[in-house]
């Protein structure tokens, strides 16, 4: 199974995508920003990122570019709900910034695990 990066501030999206994952079988590793995230990409690779589009420190599609840049291969997936606006444009710049799926919150294991899927099929 896969190594997966999660990384998103909110504890209980982790959480909750730490289970659901676990639960299939994956190794998953949490950060909460992408400061973090990227850090431990670094030091620790993945298979696969989960990041969400709005946190503090360092945002989403900073995230996404400046580990494209430095792992063009790596599978990232972008995940958001918009934040308190429900501005969803993140994720539409995220997908030709070069996330491989984008899923918007809240979503269903079921779609979490498709996209997933997704991204190792095609690794």
């Amino acid at each position: 199974m896969a190594r997966i990066l999660v990384i998103d501030d909110e504890e209980l999206a982790r959480f909750t995508l730490k289970e659901i994952l676990e639960a299939a079988g994956h190794e998953v590793v949490e950060a909460a920003n992408g400061n973090e995230g990227t850090a431990f990409q670094r030091a620790n690779p993945c298979d696969v990122v989960i990041t969400d589009m709005i946190m503090p420190e360092k945002e989403g599609l900073e995230t996404i570019v400046e580990l494209k840049g430095e792992y063009p291969g790596l599978k990232i997936i972008a995940i958001s709900g918009g934040g308190r606006t429900r501005n969803l444009d993140f994720l539409k710049l995220a997908g030709e910034f070069g996330a491989d799926r984008i899923i918007i919150k809240p979503f269903s294991e079921e779609d979490l695990m498709e996209g997933l899927n997704a991204c190792l099929a095609n690794a």
